[in-house]
């Protein structure tokens, strides 16, 4: 609701689990009603396991590497060669560190 995950379903337990004050009501009353507990413990198998086997190569083993370019930056405050700038893009999964180095030593000043 409003873009914010308030319960879901823990397939590991079984039952749904309330994520903000009203979600916790939410699957108070939920994990009240066998139905829909059946429902949503049968939708773990036929619905999200399937759907992992199915997606997994386009998305948990997708790997797709970085373009990268580098830019030299005037600086139109102070005299000088400027700034260098990193670009990395198009790549996947989103977790990256960019790091800069000077020979074999990495810079960790003036670094943004």
């Amino acid at each position: 609701y409003n873009r914010e995950q308030y319960t879901h379903f823990d397939s590991g337990v079984g039952l749904f689990v309330g994520d903000t004050p009203f979600g916790e009501k939410v699957a108070k009353y939920w994990n009240g009603k066998p139905e829909i507990l059946e429902h949503a413990r049968t939708a773990v198998d036929w619905l999200c396991r399937h759907n992992y086997r199915v997606d997994s190569p386009f998305t948990v083993e997708r790997r797709e590497p970085p373009s990268v370019s580098i830019s030299l930056v005037p600086s139109s405050s102070q005299p000088g060669p400027g700034r260098l700038l990193c670009s990395v893009m198009d790549f996947y999964p989103a977790e990256i560190q960019v790091r800069w180095f000077q020979g074999q030593q990495e810079l960790s000043e003036h670094v943004v």
